[in-house]
């Protein structure tokens, strides 16, 4: 009996041990990259008037997406993001850095700028409510739901229907 007593302080602090490293295990850190991996010597090497959108593929690779609207003369810009984020345990991902390269192209399909845009463009916006507000007329259940009897179908003075009024 008196064994037993010995090694009972022993399992009580294992098991005090273990509990501990389990609960703790769930709030790591966790550090994620996503989007665009770059060399900084490559994406300094991209210089305006010297490079063309060929040499910029084969630099930097395929763009992460290109802007749809262009001015005339200029043909679409291409962006390469890149993002760090970290976020504790079930926590939602903050940002932590991120990096938006923008190649211009001219005309003539040579460089004409390239801007990098970090964290200080980053905005951050909070939603206000639950609800967006819309305009027009605020209905209830039932006069969604029993709104349209008596409508769909009917003949109005124009001689078409409530859901073809031209006839």
């Amino acid at each position: 009996m008196a064994r037993k007593m010995r090694h009972m302080p022993l399992v009580a602090g294992t098991a005090a041990l273990l509990a501990t490293s389990l609960f703790t295990s769930g709030c790591a850190r966790i550090r994620t990259h996503q989007g665009y991996l770059g060399e900084p010597i490559l994406i300094e090497s991209v210089q305006p008037g010297v490079d063309n959108r060929a040499s910029v593929q084969a630099t930097l690779g395929r763009p992460t997406f290109t802007s749809q609207f262009t001015t005339a003369g200029e043909t679409p810009t291409w962006y390469y993001v890149s993002r760090d984020t970290r976020q504790l345990a079930f926590a939602r991902p903050r940002p932590v850095d991120q990096t938006v390269l923008a190649v211009r192209f001219g005309g003539d399909g040579n460089v004409a700028t390239v801007d990098r845009i970090g964290m200080e463009q980053v905005a951050s916006i909070s939603p206000s409510g639950d609800e967006t507000p819309t305009l027009g007329r605020s209905r209830g259940f039932f006069d969604e739901l029993f709104g349209n009897i008596g409508r769909v179908g009917s003949v109005s003075q124009s001689g078409g229907t409530a859901d073809n009024p031209g006839g």
